[in-house]
């Protein structure tokens, strides 16, 4: 739906006027139950240009904008060592909280907000667009609709590299690239497999190589650090016995069925008889102007704060892109800095 056509929506402030902000969550607040009632920038300039540009309130401190605002909610896009500082302050002004990814740079901030979330009973939904986007909820989908069993792996191939001396970075608290992207492949692994109960990673000089992930149903998961071509290409497969799935750019999901009944010696056919075996496929339709082929809808950023929105109408608690989700991430991005080549267990 578009924004005209809600009776009902939520009175939203940002914080954070930066790129993400302007390429893709103001663009996706015309597909939400949402009125965009001020925004918050620290930068004067960059603030009243966009205010003029969207028509609304603009303020350079958040806390200011809180009290002057009746507001039912605010989206947060800045760094992620501010948003538990930001976040505590928010829902202590008894506001619900969207904060982009990643949610913290350690657990202790995961906690705080957690422990602030709970004091002030409001909603905290976290951004992994990755755990919302239309290729993932096909792939959980299928996963749940007990015609695929046994999943048996799952390998993710990301453009990232982690920190060469790893407990260095988190001590010294880096913004790394380990930590500003990771949790890109991992939301989508932990939504695909679930919890994880230990991390491995082995890596080169440069950072590249693998983190290898021990789920707690027994699955493998594999986390391929890439190097590669700009712009880059993500991809997922998951395997289970007698079928796979494949996840190509976020935007094309194929399930492989196999030819039924298949036999080494007699299969003579790769198009054989009848419609239980072969692939299925799901991709946008390019040719057209929908929304399900542009980017915002494909990367799930729409419906993550169509989420987020819906939370708040029906005062239900997130089950998806939760601070106890985050946590699980954070957990990972934090094993996998200490590994050091050893397997480190997830409490």
């Amino acid at each position: 739906m578009y924004q005209r056509e809600y009776n009902k929506k939520v009175r939203v402030g940002i914080v954070g006027a930066g790129s993400h902000t302007y390429l893709n969550l103001l663009p996706a607040l015309h597909f939400l139950p949402a009125e965009l009632v001020a925004i918050c920038n620290r930068s004067e300039e960059r603030l009243n240009r966009t205010i003029a540009e969207y028509h609304c309130n603009g303020y350079t401190c958040p806390e200011e904008m809180y009290e002057k605002e009746q507001l039912d909610g605010v989206i947060m896009a800045v760094s992620p060592f501010l948003h538990p500082k930001l976040a505590c302050e928010a829902l202590a002004h008894n506001l619900h909280v969207f904060i982009e990814k990643p949610a913290a740079a350690s657990m202790d901030g995961i906690r705080e907000m957690i422990s602030a979330s709970e004091k002030y009973k409001k909603h905290v939904v976290v951004g992994y667009k990755k755990a919302f986007m239309p290729a993932t909820c096909k792939v959980t989908e299928i996963l749940e609709s007990g015609l695929y069993p046994d999943m048996s792996s799952i390998l993710a191939i990301y453009p990232i590299y982690m920190p060469k001396d790893g407990p260095a970075s988190l001590k010294s608290g880096e913004f790394s690239e380990w930590l500003k992207n990771c949790s890109h492949p991992l939301s989508f692994m932990l939504q695909a497999a679930g919890p994880v109960k230990s991390v491995q990673a082995l890596i080169n000089e440069r950072g590249f190589g693998v983190v290898q992930l021990r789920f707690q149903n027994g699955v493998i998961g594999n986390l391929h650090l890439a190097a590669g071509e700009k712009p880059a290409r993500d991809e997922y497969k998951i395997y289970g016995k007698g079928w796979s799935i494949e996840v190509d750019c976020s935007s094309r999901v194929t399930l492989h069925r196999g030819i039924p009944s298949y036999e080494y010696d007699y299969a003579s056919s790769f198009a054989s008889p009848g419609f239980e075996g072969g692939d299925l496929v799901w991709e946008p339709v390019t040719c057209q102007a929908s929304p399900e082929n542009k980017a915002l809808f494909v990367q799930g950023m729409v419906q993550e704060l169509e989420y987020f929105c819906n939370c708040i109408l029906t005062d239900q608690s997130p089950q998806k892109g939760s601070l106890a989700f985050a946590g699980e991430i954070t957990e990972i991005f934090q094993a996998a800095l200490l590994s050091n080549g050893k397997e480190i267990c997830i409490p």
